[in-house]
């Protein structure tokens, strides 16, 4: 024991720095340097430094990841940077058709550059690290908003407290939190020992455990975690290539699957898919696929996002896990847009881990291929959080008695004809808003979070509001008043306060969320962003026409007709005034689409080809910004073919039509010209 305080400080800090560079060997590189007792000798050490002289303490000491007091709940996060989910592919003809989009889209004939790693089935997580300090942590929620869970992320000894060397300003990433086999395992056994619940699975034991309140019992937990991607970034000039800013959060100290490898083409990813595959069961942590990313930031960037996804990645998932059971009955739900979708109801089975009594049909073309009878034993598949479906018919077991499954005449709601269009495998209901189950879905998806954000307007309370007839349409919410919605069930006065004032806070809103809380057949939070900036008032997205609405940037003639088909609709444009009405607004947008004044006004561009400098996205808009033009398509009034690295069929149209042809120096100098001076 030391009896100098500022001796006994500068060894505490000789043992902080020890430990955790013994943590990186250990758990990032997987290469300890010296053995668990001598690792346990110095965190004693540092243990009992700490005890006689309290003041020495500090909150990324090592010895604090056991955990603080509890937190009282879970605070919001708002995630600055979207954590995206990926589309799912299941078969090698999904990877090849990913990487045809990919390449089409990027105009090219060569290989891909992929960066493929495994899929890890935990929880994803996001980490800010601040001047290389770690000051939150937050799940992913809904991609937009997750949960702060910094104070159980604290207590993994693989998420480093402070980064390694001279980190950015701001460096945000996203990783997976999961729990390796042998320590799932244990903590079940010590469950039962103790007459305890046990957990299905290892990914749900990690979610429940990062979810805790009280710190010290995640510290118990044996987590662990792979870094995968970026999120915010300040301070740092990030590399070219996705892999090697991989390979710099390494150095950080932040832990990267040993796994991770770039490959060339649809080629060199199942080949990638294939070796996991055969390694999947040998591997200490449980693992649903593989995913591939384009490697260089520049074509992600070029690529873009539809919807909620990136176009640059996706996830190759391995076979599901899957049970045999009985299709009991097959009912009919009705949708948002009228869409029927059948749905079996089976016998309860347990399948991935979870007890599964209902599977989607998709539709009734799906019902007639699988020849899907009622009484029927069937294959059930079951992959991560994919709604499980039924795989197919096992015939050999097809009871006599087994009924053919048949599409309603009438709405099973409402009783409203059935219509299903020529071409079209879906059905609907044709009641409109007068079907309740249309008009609950309408409520909820104008409700929700990405929409209008009605906070405490849940499905219980819809369901009420229209089985008493109190609410027909979006614009009835904002008609009620505290005593009518506090004699609904479950509902006092302080609730039904909140909720009007929740209602109240809404009115406020943006075009993109409007349209998209509108419920417009087939235009999702993506396509409303584009059309609000395309349009940049509700009023000309009213009158514009098909051809208009097709100008928007990735909204092609399907999108185009049901928007144009939506405001033609009467009753759909009176629902937006009585919105408007009620004091629902927001602000004008500045219209993409409309032209501005520059030294490039009434030149049309045409870009093709991979740009070195920048994306092809950051060309258009300096272009637009100096007044020109951006076409998708050569035609003789092209002023300029703009042409990058591998070329596509624009070049050929370009040369035929004698349009002029910039290369890209050529064009860097063009804007460098067209600039304003000073």
């Amino acid at each position: 024991m030391m009896s100098d305080l500022s001796s006994a400080a500068a060894r505490a800090r000789e043992l902080r720095r020890q430990i955790e560079h013994h943590n990186y060997r250990y758990y990032v590189l997987d290469d300890p340097e010296i053995s668990d007792a001598e690792y346990d000798r110095l965190m004693q050490e540092l243990k009992a430094l700490e005890t006689q002289f309290p003041e020495l303490i500090t909150p990324d000491s090592p010895t604090q990841r056991v955990g603080a007091a509890p937190v009282s709940g879970l605070e919001e996060v708002v995630h600055k940077v979207p954590m995206l989910s990926l589309d799912n592919a299941f078969t090698d003809e999904d990877v090849i058709a990913f990487d045809r989009r990919v390449r089409e889209r990027l105009e090219t004939d060569a290989d891909i550059e992929y960066a493929a790693e495994p899929k890890i089935d935990g929880v994803a997580v996001s980490l800010r690290y601040e001047k290389g300090r770690l000051v939150l942590a937050a799940t992913r929620g809904d991609g937009l908003r997750g949960e702060n869970v910094t104070h159980n992320v604290r207590t993994i000894k693989a998420v480093p407290i402070e980064l390694r060397g001279k980190a950015p300003e701001v460096l945000e990433v996203r990783g997976e939190v999961f729990m390796p086999i042998a320590g799932f395992k244990a903590l079940n056994e010590r469950a039962l020992a103790r007459g305890e619940r046990t957990f299905a699975n290892p990914r749900n034991a990690a979610a429940g455990s990062l979810r805790q309140l009280d710190p010290r019992l995640a510290a118990t937990r044996p987590f662990d975690v792979f870094f995968y991607g970026l999120g915010e970034v300040q301070g740092w000039t990030v590399p070219p290539r996705h892999s090697d800013a991989l390979e710099q959060l390494r150095e950080w100290g932040l832990k990267i699957s040993p796994l991770v490898r770039v490959v060339m083409g649809a080629q060199g990813c199942l080949e990638y898919y294939r070796e996991i595959a055969a390694r999947r069961e040998s591997l200490p942590y449980e693992i649903d696929g593989v995913v591939y990313k384009v490697n260089r930031f520049v074509l992600q960037r070029e690529l873009g996002y539809v919807a909620r996804a990136p176009r640059w990645a996706i996830a190759h998932k391995f076979p599901a896990h899957e049970e045999h059971t009985i299709v009991r009955d097959v009912e009919f739900q009705v949708g948002r847009t009228g869409a029927l979708t059948p749905v079996a109801r089976l016998e309860p089975v347990f399948v991935g881990g979870v007890t599964v009594s209902n599977a989607t049909l998709h539709n009734m073309d799906e019902v007639r291929r699988k020849d899907i009878r009622i009484g029927d034993t069937v294959v059930v598949r079951r992959a991560g959080d994919v709604i499980p479906e039924v795989v197919k018919v096992i015939l050999d077991r097809r009871p006599p008695n087994a009924r053919i499954v048949e599409l309603p005449a009438h709405c099973p709601v409402c009783g409203a004809d059935v219509e299903r269009e020529e071409g079209e495998a879906i059905a609907r209901c044709t009641g409109g808003l007068f079907c309740p189950a249309q008009r609950k879905e309408s409520l909820r998806h104008f409700a929700s979070r990405r929409a209008l954000d009605i906070d405490g307007l849940g499905t219980k309370i819809i369901d009420q509001l229209v089985d008493r007839g109190l609410v027909r349409n979006p614009a009835d919410l904002y008609a009620l008043t505290v005593e009518q919605l506090a004699s609904l069930e479950r509902m006092g006065e302080k609730s039904a306060a909140k909720l009007v004032a929740a209602l109240e806070r809404s009115k406020n809103t943006t075009l993109p969320r409007f349209l998209y809380a509108l419920g417009i057949r087939d235009v999702g939070e993506a396509t409303a962003a584009a059309l609000a900036e395309h349009f940049g008032t509700l009023e000309a997205l009213e009158e514009a026409t098909i051809e208009q609405i097709q100008e928007t940037p990735d909204v092609g003639p399907v999108v185009a007709a049901h928007v144009r088909h939506f405001f033609d609709q009467v009753h759909n444009r009176e629902v937006i005034r009585a919105l408007r009405a009620h004091g629902v607004r927001w602000p004008d947008m500045q219209r993409r689409s409309a032209a501005q004044e520059g030294p490039l006004s009434g030149k049309t561009f045409v870009l093709t080809g991979t740009l070195d400098s920048m994306s092809r996205d950051e060309a258009s808009k300096r272009i637009v910004a100096l007044g020109g033009k951006v076409s998708s398509s050569v035609s003789k009034k092209t002023s300029y073919v703009i042409v990058g690295a591998d070329p596509g069929s624009k070049l050929k149209k370009a040369q035929e039509l004698g349009v002029e042809i910039l290369d890209e120096a050529a064009f860097l100098a063009l804007l460098k010209s067209a600039a304003p001076r000073g």
